[in-house]
């Protein structure tokens, strides 16, 4: 097929036309079908299945995190109640306003008992927190290294929660024995819950 034969094609009478160009014809309308399909319906139709996959995922992944945890509802359950138990005897620890100042009174003589001088015992303002209110004392006694090992259990031991802070520790002389007397500066802090009043 020559050039000349196709400028002397008849686009009135394509049955006429040699086979070689009545296939090129028919490639390229077909080409044109299939990418206009494509361009108006089927790349559309693609980006939704993809939105979809995409949901698909993360809604299977949400689906499995659920069924395990609904799974794990009664362990969850009992850890709860556990946890509700042991906050509760941990509010029990501590001391309502009332008992604030037995409290002081036990830290003070916890500390003669375990043979400690009180230079300061200030207790400081309360500060309310969440659901609670802190009550710092400060605190400076004179004595020794044991005897602040006995005053620091001690108080631990106390049945109420007092926790120390800001310790600090300096010589200051000797005892008759050639012990070193020492200062210990601490701030110790003890804890109120606070109720509807």
């Amino acid at each position: 097929m020559k050039l000349d034969d196709l400028r002397n094609l008849d686009p009135n009478n394509i049955g006429s036309w040699p086979l070689a160009a009545k296939a090129v014809v028919i490639l390229v309308v077909c080409a044109l079908v299939l990418g206009g399909g494509y361009w108006f319906h089927t790349q559309h139709q693609i980006a939704d299945l993809e939105q979809a996959r995409a949901t698909e995922h993360k809604k299977r992944t949400e689906f499995e995190r659920k069924q395990k945890q609904a799974a794990n509802l009664e362990p969850l359950k009992e850890q709860l109640a556990d946890m509700k138990n042991s906050f509760g005897a941990m509010l029990r620890q501590l001391p309502n306003k009332s008992e604030i100042e037995a409290l002081l009174v036990d830290i003070s003589q916890t500390g003669l008992a375990s043979g400690l001088e009180f230079e300061l015992f200030q207790p400081m303002q309360e500060q309310p927190r969440d659901f609670y209110a802190e009550k710092p004392i400060k605190i400076r006694v004179t004595g020794t290294y044991h005897e602040f090992g006995r005053f620091v259990s001690g108080v631990a031991a106390l049945p109420r929660i007092v926790t120390q802070h800001d310790i600090s520790i300096r010589p200051q002389g000797k005892t008759a024995e050639g012990d070193p007397i020492l200062v210990m500066e601490s701030t110790a802090k003890t804890y109120r819950y606070l109720d509807s009043e």
